[in-house]
């Protein structure tokens, strides 16, 4: 055999060879680590912790809960899973890294409702009024977008021609230099108040508003006003090349921080007795605005439910109300009012759309732990 056609077929075989053993080191990495134990650590980080069985909660079905979380391929993404009830932690696990506790990962559209809180805060110092046009807070507003409000932002509805999937690109590699003047010159697509449409531009927009009126980034007044109040201090926040803080996306916090704000939400303002934002304000923004007749969210099947402001929620029917942050791949948040119940789910942040964790049975399983 010709010793050049030799050499080749030889280093076929060896990239056959390292192909066929790195494919057999995957498989036999797991995906997630084993389960050990639910009981959360103290870090000193403001938590309360407790027991299960003194909040009312089955031990046994919080072990398979946690089993389930760790063992299941079907929610290979989950990489973390809390439960706080009644103002304590009650569980935590880290299904890939113990690391996620202390480290803060991409929490994605979660940040909209970090915007949520912020709005309100500003609107309880006087700041603003959400039924004030934009024009009376940001320069440079065309005509066709003069009457868009504050409230048009925070429901998703201003009208602007923008959707995630065709400018998200550009956004992420920060091309526009200047975001405000990129997203004020696109055209309009609908009338202000029109339709909602889940976007990044609008709580951008919310942004940029709350950094005119309180002359700081949102990141370092968020800070001041909420951050340092309920004990969080590993977050990071991305700002555009402008100097404006992300508000469609941009944070990175820890599973317990995210779990502060739905605290913070569930018991209507206050954290540990200090009312940080006003009950009145988070009635209205965890109250259903406009419908949000999408049959997915982050990959979660979810029908027909309703937007605050920034915020979720399936109170519909007004009955057992519901509410939620949720961020893409399944940065997850849900408090269960009625219940004092908060369960927060971290996922592989860097997914494909068609590999973001869907849910499985978690949820289900989250509601059967209560005895």
């Amino acid at each position: 055999m010709n010793k050049f056609i030799m050499n080749k077929l030889l280093a076929v075989f060896f990239i056959l060879l390292t192909s066929l053993l790195s494919t057999t080191c995957l498989l036999d990495d797991p995906l997630k680590l084993p389960f050990q134990t639910y009981v959360p650590q103290n870090i000193g980080d403001g938590w309360e912790i407790a027991t299960p069985a003194s909040v009312g909660i089955d031990e046994e079905a919080l072990r398979d809960l946690y089993r389930y979380a760790h063992e299941s391929s079907e929610i290979w993404q989950i990489r973390s899973l809390l439960i706080i009830k009644d103002n304590k932690l009650v569980a935590e696990s880290y299904m890939k890294d113990p690391a996620d506790r202390i480290n803060p990962t991409a929490v994605w559209s979660c940040t909209k409702q970090f915007v949520g809180v912020l709005t309100g805060i500003a609107v309880d110092q006087g700041l603003i009024n959400i039924y004030d046009p934009i024009s009376k807070y940001l320069p440079n507003v065309p005509p066709e977008k003069s009457s868009i409000t504050i409230e048009n932002l925070l429901t998703m509805s201003s009208g602007i021609n923008y959707t995630n999937g065709g400018k998200e690109d550009t956004l992420r590699e920060q091309k526009p230099s200047n975001i405000i003047d990129f997203f004020l010159g696109l055209g309009m697509r609908w009338l202000p108040g029109e339709a909602f449409n889940y976007n990044d531009l609008d709580p951008t927009l919310v942004s940029a508003i709350l950094q005119k009126v309180t002359g700081l980034t949102l990141r370092d007044w968020a800070r001041e006003v909420l951050f340092e109040k309920i004990g969080i201090r590993r977050l990071d926040w991305k700002t555009y090349k402008d100097g404006t803080t992300m508000g469609g996306w941009g944070i990175l916090a820890t599973p317990r921080e995210m779990a502060k704000i739905g605290q913070l939400v569930l018991d209507e303002g206050k954290w540990k007795g200090e009312q940080i934002v006003s009950s009145e304000w988070i009635n209205e923004m965890t109250s259903g605005k406009v419908i949000a007749d999408m049959a997915v969210i982050n990959n979660i099947v979810v029908g027909k439910i309703l937007f605050g402001y920034l915020w979720w929620s399936d109170d519909i029917e007004n009955k057992d109300k519901e509410i939620w942050m949720s961020g893409a791949g399944g940065q997850l948040v849900n408090i269960y009012k009625a219940k004092d119940l908060i369960a927060v789910i971290t996922s592989e942040p860097n997914t494909e759309p068609g590999f973001w964790f869907g849910g499985g049975d978690v949820f289900e399983r989250i509601e059967g732990i209560l005895k």
